[in-house]
């Protein structure tokens, strides 16, 4: 498909002339180029921000599965239970 030629470029801004009006097409314009801006502008803050958050998020090692077994204490190591407690233990009342 080519080109459309200078006529019908014409005819086509004409229709668009007489479906928006003489009025409405620079505020279009307008509206359009402020969105525009404010995507761009928007982009860049999210540019120079993410660096920043990304540093400043630690990020902690992923257990594997000897670190797991590893890093659990053993039956023996953790503090007895209320009910495991010997009568010499038990406070005086």
């Amino acid at each position: 498909m080519s080109m459309p030629s200078l006529t019908e470029l014409l005819v086509i801004l004409l229709i668009i002339l007489l479906l928006f009006g003489a009025k409405k097409i620079p505020d279009l314009a307008r509206g359009l180029g402020a969105g525009i801006k404010n995507f761009k502008d928007a982009m860049k803050s999210d540019e120079e921000s993410a660096p920043t958050t990304m540093a400043s998020t630690p990020t902690a090692p992923v257990p594997t599965q000897e670190s797991q077994s590893t890093s659990q204490p053993s039956i023996s190591q953790q503090a007895p239970q209320p009910s495991q407690t010997t009568p010499s233990e038990q406070p005086k009342a």
